[in-house]
């Protein structure tokens, strides 16, 4: 009994932290005005052409279904094969019951056709990088009660490219770099960007997200080390937070397992254990800094 009183507490707090944030979100600044603040103008957002969404009734079941890391593998393999493939081309990392369970909910929603026992998507999709970056907008807005938009544009001289996603934390700015890659698929070019959005937007909080659950100290953070190593010779090329009061790269710290920070500004995780479970990590590390 005392169990199910605690839980209920529980399910209580988060409630009232959920109502909480979402006036404390309507008294601040929208996320526009902090963006114009740093002189920054939304180009282009959230384009809608290279997502694979089933129609608006089935969004729900659908959102909860990429919460599993074995399902959004079997989306990248769908897409990999999206022209013709068969129950085998998507089984490598489910069970062939599971894998079946996620081709037949699929087909079931209108995004995949079959014949002759093989399957193709109805629409072409380029790469499942789009998909994730909404899957991970909505996680901010329905967990966190958050604003949040992914898949930003903006036109910049210097510093280009795109903003996976950019979030208002009661007040303060988040901005995460989203990769559907595995690691091996990941190069020194790509951290480089990265630290160069972070110095040009001026986020609070910035977040290298990598959705797998492989190791990220093997080759991710030694590539961070490199890249604050390389900026430590060249000042102008880091914001302050990643110069320490010695005048040296802020180091890359451990968390918690494969979860690292650097200086509580800039964090590396990764999906292992489960993608908001990490999020939460990240926040409770950045709001809690100063304790």
């Amino acid at each position: 009994m005392a169990g199910s009183d605690n839980q209920n507490e529980i399910q209580a707090l988060r409630a009232e932290i959920k109502r909480l944030r979402k006036t404390l979100s309507e008294l601040t600044p929208p996320l526009s005005a902090l963006l114009s603040r740093r002189g920054f103008r939304i180009y282009k957002k959230e384009p809608p052409d290279d997502l694979l969404l089933p129609d608006e009734g089935f969004i729900d079941e659908y959102y909860k279904l990429l919460h599993r890391y074995s399902f959004r593998l079997f989306i990248r393999d769908v897409i990999k094969h999206q022209s013709q493939f068969s129950l085998r081309d998507v089984m490598r990392y489910a069970t062939r019951e599971v894998t079946a369970d996620y081709i037949g909910y699929l087909t079931g929603t209108g995004l995949l056709k079959e014949k002759d026992g093989l399957y193709s998507l109805l629409k072409p999709v380029r790469s499942f990088g789009p998909t994730l970056e909404w899957f991970v907008s909505e996680i901010f807005r329905k967990e966190f009660s958050v604003e949040a938009i992914w898949g930003i544009k903006f036109k910049r001289p210097v510093v280009g490219g795109d903003y996976d996603l950019i979030a208002k934390m009661d007040g303060s700015m988040l901005y995460m770099e989203i990769k559907s890659s595995p690691p091996k698929q990941i190069y020194s070019n790509e951290v480089a960007a990265f630290l160069d959005r972070v110095f040009d937007l001026c986020p609070d909080i910035s977040v290298f997200f990598m959705d797998t659950e492989l190791r990220m100290k093997d080759k991710i953070v030694p590539m961070f080390e490199e890249e604050l190593g390389r900026r430590d010779q060249d000042k102008s090329l880091s914001p302050s937070h990643l110069i320490t009061d010695t005048g040296d790269a802020a180091p890359v710290i451990r968390i918690e397992k494969e979860l690292f920070h650097i200086q509580n500004k800039i964090f590396i995780i990764n999906a292992r254990e489960s993608i908001v479970s990490n999020i939460e990590k990240v926040l409770n590390c950045f709001f809690r800094r100063f304790l």
